[in-house]
């Protein structure tokens, strides 16, 4: 008997011709995960600390590659927004789709915080000018588009605690991202510049660190009421430790920048010291929390490793541990611990590693035709609009148990 996919009303058989372009239909904004993991790990080679003769270059075919994918994907987004009339609001209406639409602005943030590593060295101050602005615009829209896809959510409840993921933290995550932006770039500023930059970031870290923790009440909730999710919604749960990881990161990114002739608050000497100091004891008091989250992902991951089949959301193996690791790599320097480094630069390895499995996987995935394709995709329809992607089959999964 020949299996078929439903899409609303209509069937497809996933045997039977179909032009690429009809598939690009089912181009979702989930898409950016690719872009936004790449981004990532051009940022993460570009931090190390034991590094090589080749390491930076191996770092800027990264980031250009990642360049290349980001113009690739935005441009089959616009041909599908364009060619199917009406798909661009179903996309941001969507209970699915709409939660991954902060995807694009996750891979912006990984371009943006990689100028100061691969642009701003080997051009000059005009590259400083135009990172300020990037800097300010990103964190203008992100922040709008936060309160509005979360109040587009508050007044249309359509989601239940049964099918909780960390998803639902994607809202926030990119504002919560000036952080890292701000920690990255801040060093090239004069003093003015770089004092408005890190209050902005470090602003916007708190807001979305403190989003988080209540998700993270949710989603806690979820778990011990339903238990873990089904095999193919696992690997989302790796975007919890993105939070934490991240916000560590930020902290003593932002500590190391932080201007050395400014007097806010009395002798700039005392001021960096004292400052050093609380960033690394919050840092490291958080970063825990990233690793607690880690190990259970982990662990649900690998116990359920021979029912999972390849979906975007492989690609939270990836971005969330990357501010994980980076996290480690800057305690590392703050407490001078060499030992703490060399688990940073294993961590790193472990993740170039990951990145070309699940690239592979997801490159044949679209080969054959697991993605991309009617009812395979975030924006597939259900018979309850009000239920999210996987809902579902979680409830049969507990009526069965």
């Amino acid at each position: 008997m020949i299996r078929k996919e439903n899409e609303g009303n209509h069937t497809r058989d996933p045997s039977a011709p179909i032009k690429f372009t009809e598939r690009l239909k089912h181009f979702t904004w989930a898409n950016f995960s690719l872009t936004m993991s790449t981004g990532g790990l051009s940022l993460l080679l570009g931090v190390q600390p034991h590094t090589f003769n080749g390491l930076l270059t191996i770092g800027k075919v990264v980031y250009i590659f990642n360049l290349v994918l980001f113009v690739l994907t935005c441009s089959a987004l616009v041909y599908r927004f364009v060619k199917y009339r009406g798909t661009f609001k179903s996309s941001l209406a969507h209970p699915t789709e709409s939660l991954f639409m902060p995807t694009l602005f996750m891979s912006l943030a990984s371009i943006i915080s990689a100028i100061p590593i691969y642009g701003i060295p080997a051009t000059g101050q005009w590259l400083v000018e135009a990172y300020i602005v990037l800097f300010w615009l990103y964190f203008a829209l992100t922040f709008i588009s936060a309160v509005a896809q979360y109040y587009y959510l508050f007044s249309r409840p359509q989601f239940t605690i049964q099918g909780m993921v960390p998803s639902w933290i994607l809202p926030i995550f990119p504002f919560m991202l000036c952080g890292t932006m701000s920690g990255t770039g801040a060093r090239f500023m004069s003093p003015t510049q770089a004092m408005s930059v890190i209050v902005g970031g470090l602003t916007a870290q708190g807001l979305g660190m403190l989003v988080a923790f209540l998700m993270y009440v949710q989603y806690i909730r979820r778990l011990l009421q339903f238990g873990l999710p089904s095999p193919n919604m696992r690997p989302s749960m790796f975007i919890s430790v993105g939070p934490p990881g991240f916000t560590s990161l930020a902290l003593i990114a932002l500590a190391d920048d932080f201007p050395a002739g400014e007097t806010y608050f009395g002798d700039p000497a005392i001021t960096r010291q004292v400052v050093k100091i609380m960033a690394t004891f919050t840092a490291v008091f958080i970063w825990c929390l990233a690793f607690w989250f880690f190990a259970i992902s982990a662990i649900a991951c690998l116990g359920a490793s021979t029912s999972m089949s390849f979906h975007l959301s492989w690609w939270a193996f990836i971005f969330p541990n990357v501010g994980f690791t980076i996290a480690v790599i800057k305690i590392g320097q703050s407490l001078r611990s060499e030992g703490i480094l060399w688990v940073g630069t294993s961590m790193t390895l472990l993740l170039v590693v990951v990145y070309l499995f699940v690239l592979a996987c997801h490159v044949r995935a679209v080969w054959r035709k697991k993605i991309w394709f009617p009812g395979k995709d975030e924006d597939a329809q259900h018979s309850d609009p009000g239920k999210i992607k996987g809902v579902d089959e979680e409830a049969r999964m507990h009526k069965h148990e």
